[in-house]
Formats: C-alpha cells, sequence, structure tokens
C-alpha cells in the first residue's frame, strides 16, 4: 500500500540537509550557550550564527529575534508579553483579533479575559478573510493590541496585513501576526511590514519540531512569560536547544531561497486534484472552502457534502492517505471546525470538510492516485 502524506500544514518532513546540520551538532556540541569556558562559547556561537543567519533572511536584526518552542509559544509570548506590558502602562486593556485565529492565540485572549481584558473577536467572510473596515470599526480608545493570522492553517486564506498594519501604525496599536503558516510561501522582509511581533515555528517549513521563534520590533514593549536565566536578552529564559536553532536556521535557508519553486510546485499540485477531481467526480460534487484569489497554493480545503469528515479521512487512512479535517492541534477530537464556522458555511459543507496540504516530497503521480482513490471511496459510501 502506498503511504502518502498530505498534511503539511500540520507538520512536514525534515529536510535532508537540515537533518545533516542537526546530527553534526547533536554529536559534537554539547556545552551550554551561557557558560564561560570554550564549550560554551562554541555553543554560544551556534545560536549567535543561527539567529544572524535567520534575521538575514528575514529582513530585521539579530537582536529582534527571540527563540522559543514553537509557534505556540509565540504567539502567547507575544500576546501576553504585549498586552500585560501595554497595561502596564495605563494604555487600556482591549485586545482585537479574529474568529478564525489557531488556538494559541484564542485560548492566550480568553485567558486575558480572565484577568480584565476585553477582546473584540471579529467575524470574517465566506471565504475566510477579515475586512479592514471591520478592525477599524472594532477600534476603542483603550485598544492596546491586533492579533491577525498572516494566512489561516485550515482553508489558505491570507488576509490583508499591510493594511490592518497601517491601520494599527497610524494609530498607535501594537500589532501582532501569527505567520506560521506562510514562511516559504509569502515573501517576507520584516522591517518593511508594519507588524510588532511576528510568530514563526521550524516543523512548517521541514525543520525539526520544538523550535520556532518571535520577531520583536526594536521598542516594542514585551513582558517576558518564562522566567530564570538572561538568555535571549531576558525576554525568554531557558538553555538554548543547539541542533533545534542550527536546524531552524538551515530551513529557513531552503525554505525563503526556494520560495519561487515551492509556490510553483504547489499550484501544479493543487490544479492537479482539482482537474483530477472534476474528471472523476465532477465539480458539482464538491466546494472549495477558502479564497480564490488570496490563497496558500498549497492548502486546498474541500467539502464533499454526502461524505462526511470522519468518515472520508478515516478511508483515506486505510488507502494510506494522511489529510486533515482542519488544524492538527484540535483534528484529533475531530470537531466541527471554529474557522469553518466563522465562514458560516452550510451544514453539509461544515460536516464534510478535508484539508489537503502539499509539500516537500509530494508528486504528480501521488496527486493522481488520491483523486482516483476519493472517486473510488466516494462510490463505495454512496451504494
Amino acid at each position: 500500500m502506498k503511504s502518502i502524506y498530505l498534511d503539511h500544514a500540520a507538520s512536514t518532513p525534515v529536510h535532508p540537509e537540515v537533518a545533516k546540520v542537526m546530527l553534526n551538532i547533536m554529536t559534537e556540541q554539547y556545552g551550554n550557550a551561557s557558560s564561560v569556558h570554550h564549550f560554551g562559547r562554541s555553543a554560544k556561537k551556534i545560536v549567535s550564527g543561527a539567529r544572524d543567519t535567520i534575521a538575514a533572511f528575514l529582513g530585521c536584526s539579530p537582536e529582534e529575534w527571540v527563540f522559543t518552542s514553537g509557534g505556540t509559544e509565540s504567539d502567547n509570548l507575544a500576546i501576553f508579553g504585549a498586552a500585560t506590558a501595554a497595561a502596564a502602562s495605563g494604555k487600556g486593556k482591549h485586545i482585537v483579533t479574529t474568529a478564525i485565529e489557531h488556538h494559541a492565540v484564542l485560548n492566550t485572549c480568553e485567558e486575558l479575559e480572565k484577568e480584565g481584558f476585553t477582546v473584540t473577536y471579529l467575524p470574517v467572510d465566506a471565504t475566510g478573510r477579515v475586512s479592514v473596515a471591520d478592525v477599524e470599526a472594532a477600534l476603542q480608545e483603550d485598544t492596546i493590541l491586533i492579533s491577525v493570522m498572516y494566512a489561516n492553517n485550515e482553508v489558505g486564506t491570507i488576509q490583508p496585513i499591510q493594511e490592518i498594519g497601517q491601520l494599527a501604525a497610524e494609530q498607535g496599536i501594537l500589532f501582532h501576526v501569527d505567520a506560521v503558516q506562510v514562511l516559504g510561501l509569502v515573501p517576507l522582509s520584516l522591517h518593511e511590514l508594519p507588524v510588532d511581533y511576528m510568530s514563526f515555528t521550524a516543523h512548517k517549513i521541514n525543520g525539526p519540531q520544538g523550535i520556532g521563534g518571535l520577531y520583536i520590533r526594536r521598542g516594542a514593549p514585551l513582558h517576558p512569560r518564562q522566567h530564570g536565566g538572561l538568555q535571549e536578552r531576558g525576554r525568554r529564559a531557558g538553555t538554548e536547544s543547539l541542533a533545534g536553532v542550527a536546524g531552524f536556521a538551515k530551513a529557513v535557508e531552503i525554505a525563503v531561497q526556494g520560495l519561487a519553486a515551492r509556490n510553483e510546485r504547489a499550484l501544479v499540485l493543487r490544479n492537479m486534484l482539482l482537474q483530477e477531481l472534476d474528471r472523476l467526480i465532477g465539480r458539482e460534487s464538491y466546494t472549495i472552502n477558502g479564497n480564490a484569489t488570496y490563497l496558500l497554493p498549497s492548502i486546498l480545503n474541500i467539502s464533499i457534502p454526502g461524505a462526511r469528515t470522519d468518515v472520508l479521512l478515516m478511508n483515506l487512512d486505510m488507502e494510506g492517505i494522511a489529510a486533515a479535517s482542519g488544524s492538527a492541534c484540535t483534528s484529533g477530537s475531530l470537531e466541527i471546525s471554529h474557522v469553518l464556522q466563522a465562514m458560516k458555511l452550510s451544514e453539509n459543507l461544515l460536516e464534510s470538510a478535508v484539508r489537503f496540504s502539499t509539500g516537500l516530497g509530494n508528486t504528480s503521480e501521488e496527486i493522481e492516485y488520491v483523486a482516483r482513490k476519493i472517486e473510488t471511496i466516494l462510490k463505495r459510501l454512496r451504494k
């Protein structure tokens, strides 16, 4: 039986070059970057080199980059850190975000509400895109932070980050962006973006799991959430993962340098899957969920009325095909997606949505095989 992985939006295979870099460090380096002896200095050089590499490829200064354990911690650090710092200075306690954010953002906002903050959760249109006008209308005198994801992890819709950022800057409001899904697919030059905080993680770009990063614009306020040593300029305590940061840096290098080819390949595979589905099951048999213009080509979310999500995913898995119902952090429960609910999709579309996300290693032959298996599964289910 074939084994086909179409869940790259959840996590990606480690690139061989990344693995090689990490293995070299894991077998040759074991000093603590905070130690003063030569083992420690060697470790510190690795951390500093990784920071310099990432900063260069993302267009920011090395001191504006903080290593974290991943996207969730980066979101938590940015939102908790910015909100509590702004509130402590007496600027207010109101936050604006959207209803389709990752739970790392939504649950953090809910925790802040328990601490006396108020949060406005903005709606999105039927394609999953937030309106800049709605963001502006939601602003209050005590608004201190706006948090909007760059592109949605379930439907791939890209948000108007530039426009929202300009609005936030004009109003003197801090702006956080969860950019976990866009690195290596959307060109990024952080100093050219009106953004104060931006979250990243390595395992979405063929890097290791358990390592991420947060861009913090120079001068942007931030209260640390993790206390201990003075690592990361006192913003995030904890001994750095040498292999992790080096692997992350190599993954960023590969992702940014290969951005155009990666996008082109993702679009080819996306179009091929749609064309094959049109041929085999008919265009009228499914609905594409997301925005037709502002989209990540690597993510394709479709609903196939008459085939329940859980049943379709189980049957695909039996054929060796890994797909998803949405965010990997919640898809284990197979609950109805909060993103699709916010898009106000009809019940039959909500209950039959499946996400296919492509990446390193996927081939045209695999896509053709997946389309044929979907046809076979649907025939079986409809009998």
